[in-house]
This record gives structure tokens, C-alpha cells and sequence, in this order.
């Protein structure tokens, strides 16, 4: 279900790279590689061991050779296993059922939707072998955070062959880069703590059998809707 954020926040991260001015001479090289040899994924947890993580980087096998493993600076990002739904006072989920047209479909059909509401706890973690392309990464990235365009991204879910966008919302951007201690003395390791509050989709159709508008095709992403009102008689009483 959260893989569709994933994937926009993977898009979010592709942007800031593309910002990034080369302010050290280790970073004139990192900004002329491809996006997958600069920022990468972890595995599904939190950055909690800075070095470990950092050793998966650096066993990479991006160009098909062992032998020439990924250089730094490196940014991994990580999404936490936690979910939280988003407290009541900011917003609330639509527990309730509605019916309703997704704006698009050319075949006008009528679908149940739920939406979650939840709050997701993300991570960059920048890794440099000198202190200045460390702190000049951070400093952009929370400079791009600022920038009120970069303060939401959208993620897309497809359902009955239509695309929508719902909004991811990024919590508390004023949060520091803060150090993390290696035993690697050329090391440089900072970490930007993130909080995704995002809206997830739960679109429904008539299953197999029951009632529907018959304007579904079976087997690909295209299900018929609910059937609508075709007309209504009114029969006075004297």
C-alpha cells in the first residue's frame, strides 16, 4: 500500500539531486552520475546502523563489476516499518464508504472509496569522506526542503486504468543533520529525520456476480462500476 509513496518520495529525492550546486570538489563527480549510483535505498528499515548500511553501498553491484564498487558522497534513504494513522487534529481518515466518479475515467463509472490517513517515518542519511561535501548536501537538502513547492509531493495510485494523485505532506523540515558516529575515522555520516503524512486510496468495485453498469472489461484493470439511478418515479397519493 505504501509502495506508491516510495516510489514518489524515490521522484521527491531524484528533484533534490538534480538541485544540487557542487560546492567541494568531491561533489563536481557526484553530481554528473546517474540518480541510482547517488542515492539509493536501504533495506526495509530505518538507517539504525550508519556503517552497515554503508558497507551494502559499498558491495553495490551498479555496473555489473564487484571490483569497482560505488564511490562517495552517498545518500541512502530509508522508510520505517512503523505506521502511524495521522492524529485526529490534523486530519481525519474517510472510514465511511463513498461512492464516487474518479475524475478521468471517460467511462464515468461509480466506485466505493476509503482513504487512509497515516504518518510515516523516513530518514536520509548522507555519507562523505570529508566533512564540507557532508554539510554542504545537508544544507541543501534542508534548503530544498524550505522552498514551499518541495513541501508536499503528490503519489500516484491507478484504478481502473486511471491514474490519481493524492498528496504526501513532509513534516517538520527544520529538523537538523545530525552526526552519527562511526568507527571510520574519514568518515562523515549525517542523518535527516522526516515525517510523511500521506493519503492513501481504497477504491472498490462490484465483485463477480453482484449488481453492475456493465461497462467493465474482465480480465485487465478495468472493472464495471456500481450501477447508477436511471430514473426515478414519483407516484402521487390523492
Amino acid at each position: 500500500m505504501l509502495q506508491n509513496v516510495k516510489i514518489a518520495l524515490g521522484q521527491f529525492m531524484g528533484r533534490y539531486f538534480a538541485s544540487i550546486v557542487p560546492t567541494t570538489k568531491p561533489l563536481e563527480g557526484y553530481v554528473t552520475r546517474p540518480l541510482a549510483k547517488a542515492v539509493a535505498w536501504a533495506p526495509a528499515r530505518m538507517v539504525d546502523a550508519a556503517e552497515d548500511m554503508l558497507a551494502l553501498w559499498l558491495r553495490a553491484d551498479l555496473e555489473g563489476a564487484p571490483t569497482a564498487p560505488p564511490e562517495l558522497p552517498a545518500i541512502i534513504v530509508a522508510i520505517s516499518k512503523d505506521y502511524v494513522p495521522t492524529g485526529r487534529d490534523y486530519t481525519r481518515q474517510v472510514a465511511e464508504r463513498q461512492l464516487v466518479m474518479i475524475p478521468g475515467d471517460a467511462k464515468e463509472r461509480m466506485f466505493g472509496l476509503r482513504a487512509v490517513a497515516g504518518d510515516v517515518r523516513a530518514q536520509v542519511v548522507i555519507f562523505a569522506t570529508d566533512e564540507p561535501s557532508a554539510h554542504s548536501l545537508a544544507a541543501q537538502f534542508l534548503l530544498f526542503l524550505d522552498a514551499s513547492e518541495n513541501r508536499r509531493f503528490d503519489a500516484v495510485y491507478r484504478f481502473a486504468g486511471v491514474d490519481t494523485a493524492w498528496p504526501v505532506q513532509i513534516e517538520t523540515p527544520e529538523n537538523p543533520a545530525m552526526a552519527i558516529n562511526t568507527d571510520a575515522k574519514n568518515l562523515t555520516v549525517l542523518a535527516i529525520d522526516l515525517s510523511l503524512r500521506v493519503e492513501v486510496p481504497l477504491y472498490d468495485a462490484p465483485k463477480e456476480g453482484e449488481p453492475n453498469d456493465g461497462k467493465g472489461t474482465p480480465g485487465i484493470d478495468d472493472p464495471a462500476g456500481y450501477p447508477l439511478v436511471q430514473s426515478v418515479n414519483v407516484k402521487a397519493t390523492p
